[in-house]
């Protein structure tokens, strides 16, 4: 395991690595909003196609790319990332539970142009954020300081009129761009030469459930295997899909609770000729398996240590709010908060305001990079994309131009090192 933090603008320092020279590139870019009035995310630079175009230039033909972005901005990211020369494979939906809607309230903002007072008729009770937000009963907390929300009554005629409208939705979801560089000809032969071009499904399969194939020429279980022409198979998990989830009981909510049935492996099966292919089709593998339809698809949850491990020292300071508290009614990033950035203001070493979760990036590298390969991530932030690339055993090349985010990456990258190294022994 080792890696290189370069410390600069992006469009610079991706100039200096060779053609070629990586195997994946796994990034969390500015989504562009604004989010706290900070420049950095306002800059168009995840816009920026000569960004892009030197990712593909440094990547391995074959090689993937996954970017986060922002619900209302994405698709510029993806046009810039396909005018750079990328083929835009799929979108992962990453669906989360613990984003807060900043929603103008039409109905006040009629009474406030009118210069109307509402009657104040309590304070809102607040639940605490599922990422271990710390929301008191009846104020929302921001880096120590708190806002009020008290519940009022329309006071004019034309703000009861209004009255249960806003502006946002609640934010509960980032989609990730999948893109790949042009194969060099077939997928084998891109392989063969550059050890990249496809995704390693069976190190991303989904849970442990057993899925088993047919015997003899025909589909797999819920058309997990595919054409088989070997036999029978039993593989762990189940195919890895395009939506990852956090596992809150928000997010599993939404999620159906489904029965496949009295069904066990080898059992009730069917002939089948689709598509001209005669064999067995297995219409399911347990018996009586039952449970909420979110165990389809992988679950990233976030540790609550995840963002301040390997910071011992460090100064506690809120994650970068100050900026933000004064106008707060304002800020239009608040609109879309980035998830997982545990807003609690409290014991925060990792001030970083968008820290993904380890599990998360450690999932997206393992999805797309080879063995023992290389993994780029342009927008480095305070490291989690290395910090992940270390607990799954790559290489790590980061850049990023905020300076006060180097020592954070530096020290979270270094605990992963450390810690699998004491696994070892």
């Amino acid at each position: 395991m080792s890696y290189q933090i370069h410390h600069g603008d992006n469009r610079d320092v991706l100039k200096t690595l060779a053609d070629n020279s990586v195997d994946s590139v796994v990034t969390d870019p500015p989504y562009e909003l604004g989010f706290m009035g900070k420049s950095w995310d306002a800059s168009g630079i995840a816009f920026n196609t000569e960004v892009w175009a030197e990712c593909l230039r440094v990547l391995k033909p074959g090689g993937h790319l996954l970017a986060f972005s922002g619900s209302r901005t994405y698709h510029r990211m993806a046009v810039a990332i396909e005018d750079a020369g990328f083929e835009i494979r799929d979108q992962i939906m990453w669906i989360y539970g613990s984003g807060f809607p900043k929603s103008h309230d039409i109905s006040k903002g009629i009474d406030k142009q009118a210069g109307a007072e509402r009657e104040v008729l309590g304070i809102a009770r607040m639940q605490p954020d599922i990422r271990g937000n710390n929301y008191a009963q009846g104020q929302r907390e921001y880096g120590g300081d708190t806002v009020p929300q008290f519940i009022t009554a329309p006071a004019t005629a034309e703000a009861k009129q209004w009255q249960g409208w806003g502006t946002a939705l609640k934010p509960a979801h980032e989609p990730i761009v999948v893109a790949r560089k042009p194969l060099i000809g077939t997928v084998a032969a891109n392989v063969l030469t550059y050890g990249t071009g496809g995704l390693n499904i069976d190190a991303s399969r989904v849970g442990n459930e057993e899925i088993v194939t047919t015997n003899g020429k025909g589909f797999a279980g819920s058309f997990e295997g595919g054409v088989n022409d070997n036999g029978g198979t039993t593989h762990q998990g189940r195919w890895p899909a395009n939506v990852i989830h956090d596992g809150s009981d928000e997010v599993v909510g939404l999620f159906p609770s489904i029965k496949t049935g009295n069904i066990k492996p080898h059992q009730q099966n069917s002939e089948s000729d689709s598509f001209g292919l005669k064999g067995k089709f297995i219409t399911g593998s347990h018996q009586g398996d039952s449970g909420s339809a979110a165990r389809f698809f992988y679950c990233a949850k976030a540790s609550k240590r995840d963002r301040n491990e390997g910071l011992d020292g460090f100064e506690v300071r809120p994650p970068a709010y100050e900026s933000h508290r004064a106008n707060y009614q304002t800020t239009k990033g608040i609109e879309t908060p980035f998830a997982g950035t545990g807003r609690s203001g409290k014991d925060f070493k990792n001030h970083h305001p968008t820290v993904k979760p380890t599990d998360l990036m450690r999932y997206l590298c393992r999805l797309v990079t080879p063995p023992n390969g290389i993994v780029l991530d342009p927008f480095m932030g305070s490291g989690s994309t290395g910090k992940a690339a270390m607990y799954e055993g790559f290489e790590f090349v980061g850049i990023e131009l905020t300076d006060e985010y180097l020592p954070i990456a530096k020290a979270r990258i270094e605990f992963a090192i450390e810690e699998m190294k004491a696994r070892l022994l």
